[in-house]
């Protein structure tokens, strides 16, 4: 029910996740990462406990392969679960349980791995890492452009409801969690068109964590 990649910029090393289901609320359930250390993906009947689970392991020095083979030791029921983990070294790896549904499959390539099932070709996770890396530009946009590549190649069976994209990048909290958790047009474009309002004000909200005296104003009273 979901199409997914993870990502990691080679110029910033920020790190970032987009993700589309038919499912309400996707990325809340599905999306995972850390600043310095790496993004999950954690899907398909989905385990919320895998997600910080790797980037635990990555964060205690663990490549991303290493991390995925320890969840597969010790998750529970791991034949039904998906999962894709990036390093900060730019290493990905995918595991995928035989119980996935539909028509699943997945892809790699440098600084980048999507995965998705119920899919309307096994296709559409080539398509999305052919996206991000014939991409260019912010990471956020990149991820986008990836995730509508993967639309273009038929994304998941059926109609998509929710989508997110999460971005980290140098402090301990994302510098972008955008979600559309259900809409009956295309969330894809919703998070599009978020990212396009959002990305011009992202680094004035991470200045206004850091030092608010030294953070622009959009002129809206009490503009949080």
């Amino acid at each position: 029910m979901t199409f997914s990649l993870i990502a990691r910029c080679a110029d910033t090393g920020m790190f970032g996740l987009a993700i589309s289901s038919s499912s309400p609320a996707v990325a809340a359930r599905c999306a995972y990462a850390r600043a310095g250390v790496g993004a999950v993906a954690s899907q398909n009947v989905t385990d919320p406990t895998l997600g910080p689970l790797a980037l635990d392991l990555m964060q205690n020095g663990m490549g991303a392969a290493e991390a995925i083979e320890r969840v597969r030791e010790r998750g529970k029921f791991i034949e039904y679960r998906q999962v894709l983990a990036i390093d900060k070294h730019g290493a990905t790896a995918i595991h995928s349980g035989p119980n996935s549904l539909g028509i699943w499959t997945q892809a790699q390539g440098k600084d980048v791995a999507s995965g998705g099932n119920m899919l309307a070709s096994d296709g559409v996770p080539q398509a999305v890492v052919d996206g991000f890396l014939a991409s260019s530009g912010h990471l956020g946009g990149r991820l986008i452009a990836a995730m509508q590549a993967g639309l273009a190649a038929g994304g998941e069976a059926g109609p998509l409801h929710s989508a997110g994209m999460l971005l980290v990048d140098k402090v301990a909290w994302p510098v972008a969690d955008l979600r559309c958790d259900w809409t009956d047009d295309c969330p894809i474009s919703a998070i599009s068109n978020l990212w396009d309002i959002y990305k011009p004000q992202l680094d004035a909200y991470v200045q206004r964590a850091i030092d608010p005296r030294q953070a622009p104003s959009y002129g809206v009273p009490g503009n949080e």
